[in-house]
Parts: C-alpha cells; structure tokens; sequence
C-alpha cells in the first residue's frame, strides 16, 4: 500500500521536514524491519536527507543552490520556473530509508526534507514501506 502524505508549502523556496510525518507512515504500517521508499512525483520538488537539528543547514543548502541555478539567468522553458526542475533534477526525488524496530534508521542529526522549488504549492510525498522477506 501506498501512502499518500500532504505537504503544504509557503515559499518558492523552502525546505520542510517530513521526517515525523514519514516516520508515522512507518509506524502505523505495523512493519518492524525493511525498507521505506519516499518518492515526490513533481518535476519542481526533491527529497533530501540531510541535518534537521540546525535549521542554518537547510538555509546554506538553499542558497549554494540558487548560486548555482540562478532564479533569471537564459532558461529555454516558458513558464519561468527552468531554475525549480534543474535544481530537483539535482538533489533527486527519492529516498531509500531503512527500517528496524519499527524506527527509521536515521542517524543522530538526520532528517528527510521535502524541497519546494517551485511554491508555494500543495504537494504530495509517496511512502511505500516493505517488511524484509525472511
């Protein structure tokens, strides 16, 4: 089963941890040990893990990305938003997370972001979580 998580972003940048509500997806799926697949299925957004402990964090990660893919610069697509899918295209749109004790296996500063490129928008984050076959 799939579950479907709404995510509702303010900014046209933003990053917004979901690693709370992705952990109860885990939780309430009753699976003790295996794997949790987190996929955003937008062109304008990604999935990262990174550190959720220092807020700073996010902010720099932000930032180097829009030097790096400037919001004006000689984009080809209309719609204006060419800088929001070359930086999805760089940080992905997928996690792999593994499970043990029902618990994400994080480490001690980690956290799942979901990255709004392109907002403010509601988005919706795909979990699929699967037991280990024992």
């Amino acid at each position: 089963m799939v579950i479907r998580l709404k995510v509702t972003t303010r900014s046209r940048l933003e990053f917004q941890d979901i690693t709370s509500q992705v952990q109860e997806a885990v939780s309430s799926s009753g699976i003790g040990d295996g794997v949790c697949y987190v996929f955003v299925p937008h062109t304008t957004a990604g999935i990262i893990v990174n550190e959720h402990a220092d807020p700073s964090v996010a902010m720099d990660i932000s930032e180097q990305l829009s030097r790096v893919v400037p919001q004006h610069s000689d984009y080809r697509h209309l719609e204006g938003n060419a800088p929001a899918h070359i930086k999805a295209s760089l940080v992905g749109n997928s996690q792999m997370l593994l499970i043990e004790g029902g618990k994400l296996l994080l480490g001690t500063w980690q956290g799942l972001f979901l990255c709004e490129f392109d907002g403010p928008r509601q988005r919706t984050v795909l979990v699929k979580v699967m037991a280990d076959r024992r």
